[in-house]
């Protein structure tokens, strides 16, 4: 049977396309060992690299930030495994291209050409009906699913399909990663600059700090700088011609995505850990990318009463006093009160008691049910509900010189419940002592 058109002259459109292509493309690695910054995708014995070298690839989702590498690694996944690869973006592709390529690498498996791999890049956008149009492909082996996204898949992508996905993180690069890249692409006489113009380590190394981990941005800001370097009759590509190629510093983040929630996590946590320096720094990380402020100050309101709680209780006060300031002035000045919410949440005492005691209480509420409110704090306003003897015997606390008196306020059941328990910590040492005193008014035992 003669192969069609399509594979006939695959390889002679390909090369031509190559010797076209941006130096990003012609810089992509042939060889797992070439992949830089994967090491625990790439190097002996990992999972991932068993899988490529075995010749028999198998669907998989490769999660990750941009420019760390999944395209080159489905390539390679296609290249070891000997079969065909075909490329969708979610952003372009619809449910029809989908079937058109399951028809097409039925028809391989048919004809004993081969299996197909289908890259999907950034799977997370495509709908639920469009991935669950993969399933039947991938389910009876007609196709190698490998999807692409930089968002959490258990959140962004179908259960059934993830079920059915080998999940591989790839790892942002670091700034030596990216500089190791950028070196071997301007000297590469075949694929790269081949070093004219010419750059020196001082200048990459510059480029690598601005590029957010992002190998392929690093690249193209390369060649644009070479451009730039080689329009001026420049034999050396300086700062300058890099500066004028990257125009500005990339901030990794997305507002709608998986980043958002790791920077947002990590606020929150360098706040709970005292660390005001971490703190700050990952506020104007969300500010600089234009995080919605609000919900940044939401966020340090939680944080007051959750983490800092009674052991600073002026804490809420100034979360609150940064929210308002937010609302009245607006940003950028309002940055100088959320900065001033940020360090002192962070440097304030730390209780999370009364996130126990809520916990406690609810866990109390719902284990008994059926409780009802003691007579004697029953409402007792009508002349009709006291002789039902609602209210009746409740003591007034302000009758007694400490403004205590000794009563029941739990319902029958739970009345010995101990639900709120103080920490030394801060202004909370001091309520723990009056509490101690009132306690043994009440008649309760001792709170650990």
């Amino acid at each position: 049977m003669t192969a069609p058109q399509d594979d006939l002259f695959a390889e002679s459109r390909d090369a031509a396309r190559a010797t076209a292509a941006p130096l990003a493309a012609r810089m992509r690695p042939a060889t797992l060992d070439e992949v830089v910054g994967q090491e625990h995708l790439t190097g002996d014995g990992a999972a991932f690299r068993s899988i490529v070298t075995s010749g028999h690839p198998v669907s998989m989702i490769l999660w990750g930030p941009p420019g760390t590498g999944k395209t080159t690694l489905a390539r390679l996944l296609a290249t070891e495994g000997h079969a065909r690869f075909e490329q969708l973006s979610a952003t372009s592709a619809g449910v029809k291209d989908v079937r058109d390529v399951l028809a097409m690498a039925g028809r391989r498996l048919e004809e004993g050409r081969g299996r197909t791999v289908l890259f999907l890049d950034e799977i997370h956008r495509f709908t639920k009906a469009q991935q669950d149009a993969l399933l039947p492909g991938v389910e009876d082996g007609i196709i190698i699913l490998v999807g692409a996204t930089t968002e959490n898949p258990f959140f962004e992508v179908n259960s059934p399909l993830v079920s059915r996905c080998t999940l591989f993180r790839t790892e942002q690069l670091t700034p030596d990663d990216v500089s190791q890249v950028l070196r071997r692409a301007a000297d590469d006489p075949m694929r790269g600059l081949g070093g004219a113009p010419a750059v020196e380590d001082a200048t990459l190394a510059v480029l690598a700090e601005r590029v957010g981990g992002d190998a392929r941005l690093a690249l193209n800001a390369l060649e644009v700088a070479a451009r730039i370097a080689s329009g001026r009759g420049l034999e050396v590509i300086g700062e300058g011609e890099v500066e004028e190629a990257l125009q500005r510093r990339i901030i990794r983040y997305d507002k709608a995505g998986d980043r958002h929630y790791d920077v947002i996590s990590a606020f929150i946590k360098s706040m709970r850990g005292s660390d005001p320096d971490a703190a700050l720094y990952w506020l104007h990380t969300m500010l600089d990318a234009g995080e919605d402020p609000e919900f940044i100050a939401r966020r340090m309101i939680i944080l007051a009463s959750e983490d800092v709680g009674l052991a600073d209780p002026t804490a809420l006060q100034v979360a609150n006093d940064a929210f308002a300031a937010l609302r009245v002035v607006g940003l950028p000045e309002a940055a100088y009160a959320l900065s001033h919410a940020a360090v002192y949440l962070a440097l304030a005492p730390k209780s999370n008691s009364i996130a126990e005691a809520m916990g406690r209480a609810r866990q109390a509420v719902q284990d008994s049910p059926a409780a009802q409110v003691p007579m004697h704090l029953r409402s007792g306003a009508t002349a009709g509900e006291r002789r039902l003897g609602h209210g009746v015997g409740y003591r007034y606390p302000h009758d007694d010189p400490k403004a205590v008196m000794a009563q029941q306020y739990l319902p029958d059941g739970v009345e010995g419940a101990i639900l709120y328990v103080p920490k030394a910590l801060g202004a909370e040492r001091d309520l723990a002592d009056r509490l101690e005193k009132i306690d043994r008014i009440l008649g309760k035992a001792p709170r650990r």
